[in-house]
């Protein structure tokens, strides 16, 4: 009898052990330190069996940092996370030139697309202009390269280069795939305004448009000087416009909105391993009785709808256009030792009301939008009207 109760008793200990192993197979985190690196150097040594095999035994020659490079990206893909990517070390020389000054770009600005880039601002009487190129228009390879699926940043990279250069940029017209053109962009050097500022007379009431073409560093304070300046003319209302837009510095998206809302909650962030921040308005904003709409369309992402949405949750501004794009999450660049660098979604953002916008935009209350090949920008008399309709 005993004999048989020793027999289950390791039977039973041999299956939870087992059990376990198999758990903490699949699950080495939560294993001590040593016995988890066991685990990893298992992993490793999988991958270099595949490694081995594939150069060994693949019917074609293999370049190995290839395979590596592959494997990175196979990673940060499998979060299926559209903002999140891993860049080779090429990729990220790419895109530190590109930020450094050192380099210039054909005149307008563009978001992600399934196909590679769509356009969202041409620049008046830049290369990109000259050339024909207009809002909505897909790009979807630069010098026969196909850019589909790669980050915007290592993209819109490999469109700058040194002024006087060319680059050849495969454009679908509106989207359209049977409308593809190839067109050869000489490169310059840009100047673009960073706000774009303007006075309107509409039915004797004089009104200021102000367009904000990015959240770069600083902006903040040349849009409050701009719209001071509007109101000292007389500017009875204000036309805040962020269409095509897509975004930039948090804190920039903050004072901005702090230059129209005098008090209380712009946007709050909050991530898996990242405490909740709440960021307020900072104080000193232009009188609350002047008048003002905001004019967003699909181009208007990130800071933007930051802005968009503490206006609208304020009930500082009344939105019209087009539904935004819809990102809800932030993302922080990690550089890495082998010259790459990985670009993680690492939290997520919510407007004053508790709403996260991610996928869905927010939806203006006043529908309007502009045609992107006519002269006319036919949205904007819209929001003229919606702007009078405040001021009377």
């Amino acid at each position: 009898m005993r004999s048989l109760t020793q027999l289950i008793v390791t039977v039973v200990a041999i299956v939870a052990a087992l059990c376990v192993g198999l758990f903490l197979g699949g699950n080495p985190k939560y294993l001590p330190q040593e016995f988890r690196d066991i685990f990893v150097e298992d992993e490793r040594a999988v991958r270099a069996e595949i490694v081995d095999s594939i150069e060994s035994g693949f019917y074609k020659n293999v370049d190995e940092d290839a395979l590596n490079q592959a494997s990175y990206k196979g990673m940060v893909q499998s979060l299926h996370d559209r903002f999140s990517h891993y860049l080779t070390p090429k990729e990220a020389d790419l895109f530190n030139e590109s930020v450094s000054g050192r380099f210039q770009g054909v005149g307008m600005t563009v978001r992600e697309h399934p196909k590679g880039l769509v356009v969202t601002t041409v620049f008046q009487r830049s290369p990109a202009d000259d050339a024909g190129i207009r809002r909505d228009d897909v790009i979807t390879q630069v010098d026969g390269e196909s850019i589909a699926g790669e980050p915007t940043d290592v993209s819109t990279a490999k469109i700058k280069g040194k002024p006087g250069t060319s680059v050849r940029l495969t454009v679908l017209p509106g989207g359209n795939e049977k409308k593809e053109r190839t067109l050869e962009v000489e490169r310059a050097s840009i100047a673009v305004p960073i706000v774009e500022s303007r006075m309107l007379r509409q039915d004797g009431t004089k009104l200021a448009k102000l367009k904000l073409l990015s959240f770069t560093d600083g902006v903040h304070g040349k849009l409050s000087e701009d719209v001071q300046t509007a109101i000292d003319k007389g500017a009875k209302g204000i036309i805040l416009d962020l269409r095509g837009n897509g975004g930039g510095l948090l804190r920039e998206a903050v004072l901005v909105s702090s230059i129209f809302i005098e008090d209380g909650t712009i946007v709050s962030t909050k991530g898996r391993n990242r405490p909740e921040r709440v960021y307020k308005a900072e104080g000193d904003a232009i009188d609350p009785n002047i008048p003002m709409v905001v004019l967003v369309d699909g181009g208007s992402a990130s800071a933007s709808e930051i802005v968009t949405g503490a206006m609208r949750d304020s009930h500082r501004a009344t939105l019209v256009g087009e539904r935004t794009f819809g990102k809800g999450v932030f993302q922080e660049l990690e550089p890495l030792s082998n010259g790459g660098a990985l670009d993680l979604t690492v939290g997520s953002y919510y407007l004053p009301s508790g709403e996260n916008i991610s996928k869905t935009g927010i939806k203006p209350e006043v529908e309007a939008r502009d045609k992107p090949r006519t002269m006319q920008d036919e949205a904007l008399p819209v929001a003229i009207d919606e702007l009078l309709k405040q001021t009377e």
